[in-house]
C-alpha cells in the first residue's frame, strides 16, 4: 500500500482530511522527539532534526521488515 493510500484510509476512518492526518502525525512525532520515553532511540534518518510522517513510517516499515526476516 502506498503512503497516499495509507493516509487516505486513516483519514476516511477518522472522518478527517489527509492534511489533518499528516499534521496530527507530525505533532505526535515532534512530541516524542522533544520528550523521549526512557531509552527510546531517535534513529530515524531524516533531512531535519525531526522526521516527517513519511520518513518515520518508511523507517518503521524497514525495521519491522528486517525483524521478520
Amino acid at each position: 500500500m502506498r503512503m497516499r493510500q495509507v493516509y487516505k484510509k486513516i483519514a476516511k476512518e477518522n472522518g478527517i482530511s489527509v492534511a489533518e492526518v499528516k499534521r496530527e502525525m507530525q505533532k505526535a512525532i515532534e512530541e516524542a522527539y522533544k520528550n523521549p520515553c526512557g531509552d527510546a532511540p531517535n534513529d530515524v534518518p531524516c533531512k531535519g532534526d525531526i522526521p516527517t510522517p513519511d520518513e518515520f513510517i518508511k523507517h518503521a516499515v524497514l525495521k519491522i521488515t528486517q525483524k521478520t526476516e
